[in-house]
């Protein structure tokens, strides 16, 4: 059963005054940057149940609640790495605008303290995705049909397939449920429609935004635009956009220092070496435009 915890932390914090004068305007416009009411944030340590069909696994979580009811909400999902400052980076402007979040911590719910001991595929972590949907769905402040999802690197991944008709009738059938909107960065693009289990070809009809860098070694600089097309087809018209940044790599919204990690899923699957250097001009436009994608799905 998901529990939340007996004391949420009940807060008040200014939104960042982002540089770019159209999320300077967004934030002013909806709560005032450097002006007048500051938001108040309800914050929750929770666990919810995940959906996987073979183990028991209770997910920890973190509900970040604005005021208000029938509030739209984004489920974010980490990367390989783990929780780290992206999350919270685009949880608080999501916050600001006035849309809920839940952070999972897929990896905390399997005993993993890192990308080392990751499963095998993504797609068995899309039941802790569903089951965070089922969660917020039964919240009071929450509208079930205005839940959304993003993610990062792996995240990312399970932001993709969770688009897919086949996935969401897998988990969610008869529950009437599915994601309203999907944001995801850096999904590695290269797997869809070529790996077992990443088939992208069959959608809900959500919208997905993907946000991506050149310099993203997993794939090439042009392997998520060619995937766009690729899928047009058989989408509904627009169902996926992509955005790219220049002089971004992979993990380009971080903020902790440059690391160089070595993946297998790397170089279009054939493995190596991958740059994660934070970019803060494109990270703060990668925000500000997740926050306009989900405002204009949410139809606030």
């Amino acid at each position: 059963m998901p529990t939340m915890n007996a004391y949420p932390q009940t807060f008040a914090y200014a939104p960042r005054c982002m540089g770019s004068v159209a999320s300077l305007l967004l934030l002013a416009a909806l709560h005032g940057c450097g002006g007048t009411q500051e938001p108040v944030i309800s914050v929750s340590k929770i666990t919810y149940t995940s959906l996987d069909p073979v183990k028991a696994l209770n997910v920890p979580a973190e509900l970040r609640m604005p005021r208000g009811q029938k509030l739209p909400a984004v489920v974010i999902v980490h990367g390989s790495s783990g929780i780290d400052s992206r999350g919270i980076s685009y949880a608080k402007e999501l916050n600001a605008v006035g849309i809920a979040t839940l952070e999972i911590d897929m990896w905390a719910a399997r005993g993993i303290s890192d990308a080392a001991g990751r499963p095998k595929s993504v797609p068995e972590t899309l039941p802790d995705a569903y089951g965070a949907l089922k969660f917020l769905a039964v919240q009071s402040q929450i509208d079930s049909q205005r839940i959304g999802i993003m993610g990062f690197s792996w995240g990312g991944v399970v932001t993709m397939l969770s688009a897919t008709a086949p996935y969401t009738q897998q988990y969610m059938a008869g529950s009437g449920l599915a994601f309203a909107a999907h944001a995801p960065n850096y999904p590695v693009c290269w797997v869809y429609n070529r790996v077992p289990g990443y088939a992208f070809n069959s959608f809900t009809g959500a919208r997905v935004f993907l946000q991506g860098g050149d310099l993203d070694t997993y794939d090439l600089p042009d392997t998520c635009p060619k995937l766009a097309l690729s899928v047009a087809a058989a989408a509904p018209p627009g169902v996926l956009r992509v955005k790219m940044y220049a002089n971004a790599t992979h993990g380009f919204d971080r903020s902790e220092a440059a690391v160089t990690i070595s993946d297998p899923f790397s170089h279009l699957g054939k493995g190596g070496e991958v740059l994660m250097a934070p970019n803060p001009e494109a990270a703060a436009l990668a925000r500000t435009a997740t926050v306009a994608f989900f405002l204009k799905q949410f139809g606030m």
